[in-house]
């Protein structure tokens, strides 16, 4: 298996109904994004591209896409087209937030990235943005926000500063009763940890040590200053789960325990070890809410051999994801015969349901051969020259 050439960049989508408050969150993380370096593709609805500005001023590669909803003005090709701009080696980009305009169908959004060609991209997402106060009417008056609801991936109740105590717990139940399988977590203002979305960026030694006070940092002390407690409530809302293990998995039972993986279990990831399925290479776990994609990786020589996994959601039962996931481990009278004979067939049928998760790549000699046998089809589909109708007309008399 040929893993990609380059690290990939998830995307993640922004919805949410017209002042849910995306910008706000999206603001929000691009204000607290530590290093982070985001790329924006804002869709505003309306020929004043108010998002946009609203944007700009923090964040250096920004796409506008103008008036109209991204879900029905363009196909997936088009935007594979944005995306191509923010990927580019230039941009040194770790991760891509799409602000859908409060119009948008989500699942049309998803559909596109899903269908993309760009191989630089990752599906990072549905983040789906709620107004606690407004949700009954928005409700009545877009009953279609059921079923964004139900594809996302992630709910942000946001403004619950705006609703008691029994209300908020009325609308959570009610969210999480639409949302399904998704997590859903409350948020006053668009302030939620950014780590929830997007890992923090692990720049080489040196590279951010020295820098001059940016004003991302000026402001993130401003915001520490008005709220004393922001880090302790941003991290409240969601729970992290650590599993290690030396022992390899057992490909079929991690792959059952991925298919049905509780509610509220937001994202997966981390490194996973199938021993005899796969000697030369552990598998980088990269899971949010359905979607599921492993990448194989060279194991580097004398490297530690260990599953190594991190788990986000909110509602989740730590004890029993951990219990889960014991259960996974090949079991220690299977290890002697596979770690004997690696190749077997059984052991090989063990890791298709992992297979089934990779992504293909199409390798440079098939792009050889294609280009190779274009000019011999072009010349078996082509038209009769003049000289071919004169004989065949000679032959004829």
């Amino acid at each position: 298996m040929t893993p990609p050439r380059t690290p990939q960049i998830p995307v993640v989508v922004l919805a949410g109904f017209l002042g849910s408050g995306k910008t706000t969150l999206l603001n929000h993380l691009l204000r607290n994004r530590e290093g982070t370096r985001i790329g924006v593709i804002v869709n505003d609805f309306g020929s004043i591209e108010i998002d946009a500005m609203t944007v700009a001023g923090q964040v250096g590669s920004t796409v506008s896409l103008g008036n109209g909803c991204l879900c029905c003005a363009v196909d997936a090709s088009e935007l594979d087209t944005f995306l191509e701009t923010l990927t580019r080696p230039s941009a040194r980009l770790d991760v891509i937030v799409i602000e859908a305009s409060g119009l948008a169908e989500p699942q049309e959004l998803v559909r596109m990235l899903l269908a993309s060609e760009n191989p630089h991209i990752l599906y990072g997402g549905l983040v789906e943005v709620v107004d606690a106060a407004e949700f009954d009417g928005v409700r009545e008056r877009h009953p279609e926000i059921d079923r964004h609801l139900a594809v996302a991936d992630l709910v942000v109740l946001n403004k619950t500063d705006r609703v008691g105590e029994a209300e908020r717990e009325r609308l959570r139940r009610a969210v999480a009763e639409l949302s399904g399988p998704a997590a859903v977590i409350t948020a006053v203002h668009g302030r939620i940890d950014p780590e929830l979305l997007f890992d923090p960026a692990m720049r080489p030694d040196g590279e951010e040590k020295i820098r001059q006070l940016t004003f991302e940092d000026l402001l993130r002390e401003e915001a520490c200053g008005d709220h004393d407690d922001h880090g302790d409530h941003l991290h409240a809302a969601y729970e992290s789960v650590d599993f290690t293990s030396d022992i390899p998995m057992d490909p079929r039972r991690f792959i059952a325990f991925l298919d049905s993986r509780p509610e509220g279990l937001y994202r997966i990831k981390g490194f996973a070890d199938f021993g005899a399925g796969d000697r030369d290479n552990r598998y980088a776990l990269h899971a949010v809410g359905r979607f599921l994609r492993f990448v194989p990786q060279p194991w580097a020589r004398g490297e530690q051999r260990l599953t190594q996994l991190v788990m986000i959601g909110a509602g989740i039962d730590a004890e029993a994801l951990r219990a889960g996931l014991a259960a996974c481990r090949a079991e220690p009278t299977d290890r002697p015969v596979a770690e004997h004979r690696p190749d077997t067939p059984d052991a090989e049928r063990a890791m298709w349901g992992v297979l089934r998760y990779v992504q293909q790549e199409r390798e440079p000699e098939d792009v050889y051969v294609q280009q190779e046998r274009e000019p011999e089809d072009v010349y078996v589909q082509r038209e009769p020259e003049p000289e071919d109708v004169r004989e065949e007309a000679a032959a004829e008399a």
